[in-house]
């Protein structure tokens, strides 16, 4: 299935795409936990093209109430990184990998507070269909993010982390998407010419949840300003 024409921008910059990219974490050679994440892009009438997220269920020991990718950690019986993400999304929202149609393999992203590499799948979303939390224990809530949502500048902020970390940030439909998920989009976002210019001023405190850092991708830094 050819991908719309809104697409073909974003899908000619990935030839070229690297990781430095999308973070400055430089993904080791050996070692960490392989997984995949599906960036699935879609298109609804009367708002056009989005992207599939989730919302993990509040009570997670790891990243609770984060909007996330669909996505996890690689079983043996998976052939690549798209087998992954697709597996992992049609046990968490119930996708039919029938409906998808996978285009690229983004660089192996590292994040080092969970010792995962992560290979985010992009893939456009053919033939859509109702999806929901199919693990009510971990999944709880399921959105079609709009990407004219996320490029309006009045919903982009960006988040300071406990442990110092800042990165980009989204203000969408009641989810505030940030961490790994919202770097990514970023990148993807610049990469398809679809960013709008935004105020970068806005930012975000996070509650804290523990002493580690935040999971990291896009422009990430760490900012000295004590936290209050």
């Amino acid at each position: 299935m050819r991908p719309p024409e809104w697409m073909r921008p974003l899908l000619g910059r990935l030839d070229t795409a690297r990781t430095e990219d999308f973070t400055r974490l430089a993904t080791p050679e050996s070692g960490g936990r392989e997984s995949a994440v599906l960036v699935l892009l879609g298109e609804q009438p009367g708002t056009g093209p989005d992207v599939l997220v989730l919302q993990r269920a509040a009570n997670l020991r790891n990243h609770a109430g984060q909007p996330a990718f669909p996505g996890g950690a690689a079983d043996p019986e998976d052939a690549d990184a798209p087998a992954t993400a697709l597996r992992e999304a049609n046990e968490e929202v119930g996708l039919d990998p029938a409906s998808v149609t996978v285009l690229a393999e983004l660089p192996k992203l590292w994040i080092p507070v969970s010792d995962f590499v992560v290979t985010p799948v992009l893939a456009w979303w053919h033939a859509p269909h109702p999806v929901h939390p199919c693990q009510p224990a971990e999944v709880a809530h399921v959105a079609r993010l709009p990407i004219a949502e996320l490029v309006d500048p009045a919903n982009r902020v960006r988040v300071r982390h406990p442990s110092g970390w800042v990165g980009p940030a989204f203000a969408v439909r009641g989810m505030l998407v940030w961490g790994f998920t919202a770097g990514v989009l970023s990148a993807l976002l610049d990469m398809g010419g679809w960013t709008r210019p935004w105020s970068p001023g806005r930012l975000v405190e996070l509650p804290p949840t523990g002493a580690t850092p935040a999971p990291s991708a896009g422009t990430d830094e760490v900012d000295e300003t004590p936290v209050r």
